[in-house]
């Protein structure tokens, strides 16, 4: 009876490593399961992302002017090396500075602003963000002919129709070096300024109405419920729009090309630009492939920066 009663305490003792071994090796199957279902995924991914970087690095590192190609080979850092004294590469990260900040901070501005004014409206919200869409599900090629034919056309724009009946007169807008900068920040700021607003109404929407109750008892203005409450709540939000719109910005090229072409001369010729001129129109490979990696690292480098942000004060 002793020996009897004893074995029960001692069957799971002796059936332990082998549950563990079992569920190791299920483990171990599921495990192998799920990469097989992740493989073709991540090969498509490393074959249209990680392949065509490397290349992309390794294609900076040479010599290769398709114009002269009996000089192609290893050239090192001199592509690097020669931005220093190109006058080119500067005025276009010039202007890619310029058009970034200042498109980043209108779309920000505008769209927390019509975000804020929507909200105040108790109907026809779902219409307003219906047409805010609009301007977005359309390819950039389209906006940029768009602007470029029906918009800002000289004498038969809508633009400059309006300006005639204002009394200002007529202008070239995107053909004179002055205005044709400012020409596409309007265009790109119009396009995605509604994401923006979308983006951030969706935040707004989302807050707790009993935070702004206690700050009226306690008195609080307009501009201190927004200050102190409402901007630090939609933070987050603030700082993803800005990334997203920051990096969208820097790698703007197919609304420019159509509505400029990177001119008039090198006015609207942001990096982007620069780097696909340099490329596949004057033929320079090596050196177009070195000045689209310093546009990688500088959208990495801002989007770094912006993205510690998000941190609390």
């Amino acid at each position: 009876m002793t020996a009897t009663a004893s074995m029960p305490s001692r069957a799971p003792k002796e059936g332990a490593p082998g549950a563990a071994a079992a569920g190791r090796s299920l483990a171990s199957q599921e495990r192998r399961f799920a990469l097989a279902l992740l493989a073709p995924a991540l090969i498509v991914l490393v074959c249209a992302t990680t392949i065509p970087l490397v290349y992309l690095v390794w294609s900076s590192l040479q010599r290769l002017d398709l114009a002269m190609p009996y000089l192609s080979g290893f050239a090192g850092l001199d592509n690097y090396i020669h931005m220093g004294s190109d006058p080119r590469f500067w005025n276009s990260l010039l202007l890619t500075v310029i058009y970034t900040a200042s498109t980043v901070f209108m779309q920000v501005t505008l769209g927390l602003a019509l975000a804020l004014l929507v909200l105040q409206i108790p109907k026809g919200q779902g219409l307003l963000r219906v047409a805010a869409i609009l301007p977005i599900v359309l390819a950039p090629v389209v906006v940029g002919l768009f602007w470029r034919t029906l918009v800002l056309a000289p004498d038969v724009g809508l633009v400059d129709l309006v300006t005639r009946w204002l009394g200002l007169g007529s202008y070239n807008w995107l053909g004179d070096p002055q205005l044709a900068l400012i020409s596409v920040i309007a265009i790109h700021t119009w396009q995605w300024t509604p994401f923006a607003f979308l983006v951030l109404l969706a935040t707004l929407s989302t807050l707790p109405p009993d935070i702004y109750e206690a700050a009226r008892l306690d008195r609080a203005g307009p501009w201190q419920r927004f200050y102190y409450i409402t901007l630090p709540l939609i933070r987050p939000a603030l700082i993803m729009v800005m990334i997203l719109r920051m990096v969208t910005a820097l790698s703007a090229f197919a609304a420019i090309f159509a509505a400029t072409g990177g001119g008039p001369g090198s006015s609207t010729e942001i990096l982007n630009l620069y780097a696909y001129r340099t490329s596949f129109s004057e033929l320079n490979i090596g050196y177009g492939s070195s000045l689209a990696v310093v546009l990688l690292a500088l959208t990495l480098a801002i989007a770094w920066i912006i993205f510690r942000l998000r941190r609390p004060e």
